[in-house]
Formats: C-alpha cells, structure tokens, sequence
C-alpha cells in the first residue's frame, strides 16, 4: 500500500501546479516532494505527472486519482484535527484569501485579538479582489460579499452589517470646480476612477428615497480596485479629483479635513462581507476557534 506521505505530496503537487507551488503552502522542499511523487508512481506502476522545465501537469490517470484522493484526504485531515480540539489553545495554521477591503476595514479589528487569544495558531493572509477556490489555492477560508460568493458554502457574517459608499473631494478641488449638487453633476467633474481585477470599470452608483442614478466616470486617473485604492484616495487628498470609496476608507481624511464628504443624501448601502468556509462535518481547529471568535465581535 502506498505510503500516506506520498499520497498527498502528489495531491498538493497536482493541486498547485507544481513542486515549487506545492513546497511553499506544505512547508516541504520541492526535491523531497518530487521523491515522493517518484515512490508512488513506481509502487502503482504508472505515470501520474507530466513534467517538462516550466510545468507540471497531472497525466489522466493522475487527473483520476486526483479526483478520488481529494475527498478523502480532506475527510481525514478533518478527523485527525478534531483531537486538536481537545486541546486547552488549538494549533496550527490558518489561511484567509479577503479581499483588500476586507484586510484594511474589517481584519484589523479582529486579528490583534485573536492571535493574543491563540497564540499557537499562526494565521495567514492573502489578499487579493478576485474569487478564487478555496480548496485549489490551498485556503481554509475567505472573506467576500453575498455577491460573489458559491452557494454551497457556509457564510457567517463578519464586520459592519451595514456598509456605504461615499463620496469626496478636497477643500482646494472644491474651491476650484465648485461642489456638486446632484449625481448628474459629477459628468462635468474629474472623477478618479477604479477597475476590478477582471478588467470591468463599475460605474458609480447613487440611490435616495427610492430614485437611483448611475454615472459613468471619466477622469485622469484609473487604478486597479484593490492594491492601488490608496493611491486614488490620495490624489483626492491632493486635489486632482473626486473619489467614491467606502465610507470607513474615506473617513478618517474627512475626519482630518482632508476631503470633505459630496452628496451623502445619495450614498448608497449594502449588506456587509461574509467569512465563508467549504461546509463539513469537521472544522480544523485553528478554523473553528476563529469562526467562534467571530461570531463574539461586535460591531
């Protein structure tokens, strides 16, 4: 029978793409994963990687062995990790994929305190705006909003329950453009726009009592949604145009006078994100202790 090691050095090459992907979220080397793989191709008598200088590929019967081995491996990972939880302070690692918004509004409120809570769990953070699987990219959990999340999943909510965008402009940008008074007026303003990782530049959305505007921006600046926000909002600081962000974003330039907020009659909300996890019987114990931990924030 072929060794368990073995097994799941071939699962989490298969799964990442490679022997360098795979070293780096098992903490092994990539020879002794390669070695691995070697073993169990020579005990089931067939080739189960394709494998030239820049990738790695499972041949079909790897693809098929694959598909059968994923399922169980989960299923005794979660078992082996129910004794952690008889544990005083569960261990181990916990992996997050969040978007950026998440890892500047919402994380920071509950990272601090859990660590200090758990000491032994090391938590690792990912941060990025497209939707990934979980499972492939090798993630305990993740943190989106409703829309753009699989159905099959657990979801609890995590961080503000309530959200808005807001709107906002410098002191010198408004003394040089004037203030506008109504959605419409935003077409004759310089507005700093943003684009999601899929390539997709939303328009900018307004809604009061009932009555909704949309507003496709045009403006010097474009910058990606998630990692260069910042600099947008800067630029709005500095007085090159108008910015719509989250409210929490924006907030503390409009608390030291930096921007001053546009509109807010019109600022529309949402429901906040979700921690959502793929639904077993088993939680690993780092990623029970952080689901319970959560559902005790108040926010």
């Amino acid at each position: 029978m072929a060794d368990l090691h073995d097994i799941s050095a071939f699962v989490a090459v298969a799964t990442h793409g490679g022997f360098r992907g795979a070293a780096r979220m098992t903490g092994s080397s990539a020879s002794q994963l390669s070695e691995a793989v070697r073993r169990l191709e020579a005990r089931l008598g067939v080739r189960l990687l394709n494998r030239t200088t820049r990738s790695v590929a499972a041949t079909d019967a790897g693809q098929r062995l694959l598909e059968n081995l994923t399922p169980a491996l989960d299923a005794i990972e979660s078992a082996l990790d129910v004794v952690n939880g008889f544990r005083d302070r569960p261990a181990g690692r916990l992996r997050l994929n969040v978007p950026l918004s998440a890892s500047k509004l919402v994380l920071p409120r509950i990272v601090p305190q859990f660590l200090a809570a758990y000491p032994e769990i090391c938590l690792e953070v990912t941060v990025e705006d497209r939707f990934v699987d979980l499972l492939q990219s090798g993630c305990d959990a993740g943190i989106r909003y409703e829309e753009s999340m699989d159905q099959d999943m657990v979801a609890i909510p995590i961080g503000p329950r309530l959200q808005r965008m807001a709107l906002a402009a410098s002191p010198s940008y408004l003394t040089q453009h004037g203030r506008p008074r109504h959605p419409d007026d935003l077409r004759k303003h310089i507005c700093l726009a943003g684009r999601f990782s899929s390539g997709a530049m939303p328009p900018w959305y307004f809604e009061r009592k009932g009555r909704s505007v949309t507003v496709e921006t045009n403006g010097p600046l474009i910058v990606n949604l998630g990692a260069a926000a910042d600099l947008a909002v800067d630029c709005a600081a500095a007085g090159t145009g108008v910015i719509y962000l989250f409210e929490e974003w924006l907030q503390p330039y409009i608390d030291r006078g930096e921007l001053e907020p546009l509109l807010e009659p019109w600022w529309p909300s949402f429901t906040g994100p979700s921690l959502y996890y793929p639904g077993r019987r088993y939680l690993p114990a780092p990623l029970r202790a952080f689901v319970d931990f959560v559902q005790t924030m108040r926010w």
